[in-house]
């Protein structure tokens, strides 16, 4: 069975808006997640995460704490999947598309009133992201 892996970055603006990228292969339709993608050999989870966001949405980003890890097996591809989610805090760069795979077609910052209706590419992260949205807002407005 083949194994991927990879990273995905949790960023929440002082607006306690989500950072995510509308992404889908020319004949898919189109869905939203946060930024993310394969490992590479030889990087850290948290390097993988930091060129991921940096490739799909421009942004440098610091990384933080491990969050989340889900792993499960598509039974369609006979692949299992492993991916780790880091929190993430813009630290520079600027918005733009840079995906070497032409995957990404836009860039937003999103409610957590829009995820709860978003067409999401992994619907089963939806619980979770509202979940970690919420949190980092309380964060925010406890300072």
């Amino acid at each position: 069975m083949k194994k991927w892996f990879g990273s995905a970055g949790i960023c929440v603006n002082q607006l306690g808006e989500l950072l995510m990228v509308l992404q889908g292969k020319p004949e898919e339709v189109k869905k939203w997640t946060v930024p993310s993608g394969g490992w590479e050999q030889n990087e850290t989870f948290e390097a993988c995460c930091m060129r991921e966001m940096e490739e799909e949405t421009g942004y440098l980003v610091e990384i933080g704490e491990e969050i989340k890890l889900k792993s499960y097996r598509d039974k369609t591809l006979d692949i299992f999947v492993e991916v780790h989610y880091f929190l993430a805090e813009v630290i520079g760069g600027e918005r733009v598309i840079q995906d070497p795979d032409d995957l990404i077609y836009d860039i937003s910052w999103k409610s957590v009133d829009e995820l709860k209706d978003l067409e999401l590419c992994f619907p089963e992260d939806r619980d979770f992201l509202i979940d970690w949205v919420t949190r980092c807002q309380r964060k925010h407005l406890s300072q």
